[in-house]
């Protein structure tokens, strides 16, 4: 007999673990998951599936539905550029070679970070690989986690708000693709792209009408509105904008465990999204109970 089909959800479409900057392993992440009520929850670690094995043993248990996921790094000249890709292949080469060189240059960009910041506080590199798991992509979070261990902020917040923001300049960037490059890539490796948390630095920073427009035509599914850290203003604007190029609207956490206040399920994306995006997504698919 053909398998029943899938009864979808709301789902938190945007979780991280410590494959990149979380505080909790993928199969402590579904459990939080399942504890918060969650159908269903996305990993997106950033620029690696290395967790998606981990969380998907742990579905059985929770009764949660894992997508698989992934945040690609991309870059608009000197801005960064989230990528949320749902339902990749993780074995397809492309994007496989690009989320290597992108891990790379993070991990060659923290070591330069903390040289600089070891210049004036008492940091060095192994005081960050204290706050790393085994595999993970090192960032600038465990830099700040690094901080708060050694008494020099309170909190990872802290530190991204004083020593690690681009004023106090010990921060650079890290290679990224463009983010119409990182569309493409998602969609030839199978996934759907959303464009996440875009609304963080208020309407007059929201993505230009045109340059929304070439992403669109390149596959684009949809934009992550409803998320904590999206100011209302553009809220406003980036729904008139989806409105406008027919994208559809996701709603997250980005849920970091202890590294940030968000809330898993604080926001949630709608059943009828999930679907669109389960339907679409061909690189992979949904673990379900």
């Amino acid at each position: 007999m053909p398998a029943a089909p899938l009864t979808v959800g709301e789902a938190d479409l945007h979780a991280h673990s410590t494959v990149s900057d979380g505080t909790e392993s993928p199969a402590e992440l579904m459990v939080q998951a399942a504890a918060a009520g969650l159908w269903g929850v996305a990993l997106t670690d950033h620029d690696s599936t290395s967790g998606w094995a981990e969380a998907a043993a742990a579905v059985p248990a929770t009764g949660v539905v894992l997508i698989p996921g992934m945040e690609l790094s991309t870059r608009e000249g000197f801005m960064s550029v989230h990528m949320l890709a749902y339902l990749v292949d993780p074995l397809d080469e492309r994007l496989l070679a690009e989320t290597s060189r992108i891990r790379e240059s993070r991990l060659a960009r923290a070591e330069e970070i903390v040289r600089r910041i070891g210049r004036d506080y008492d940091l060095s590199w192994d005081d960050v690989l204290a706050q790393t798991s085994e595999g993970a992509t090192i960032g600038r979070p465990h830099i700040a986690d690094a901080l708060v261990a050694r008494g020099h902020v309170a909190t990872r917040s802290a530190a991204f708000a004083g020593i690690l923001h681009p004023r106090a300049g010990y921060a650079q960037p890290h290679y990224a693709p463009d983010p119409l490059t990182g569309v493409r890539l998602i969609r030839a490796a199978g996934g759907v792209p959303v464009l996440a948390h875009p609304g963080t630095r208020g309407a007059e920073r929201v993505i230009p009408p045109e340059r929304l427009g070439r992403l669109v035509d390149a596959g684009l599914f949809g934009l992550e509105i409803d998320h904590p850290e999206n100011r209302a203003d553009a809220k406003a604007r980036l729904r008139e904008l989806a409105r406008t190029h027919g994208l559809a609207v996701t709603g997250s956490s980005d849920y970091h465990g202890t590294g940030k206040p968000n809330r898993l399920g604080e926001l949630r994306t709608a059943p009828e999204v999930v679907e669109r995006i389960i339907a679409e997504g061909r690189g992979s698919a949904p673990v379900t109970p």
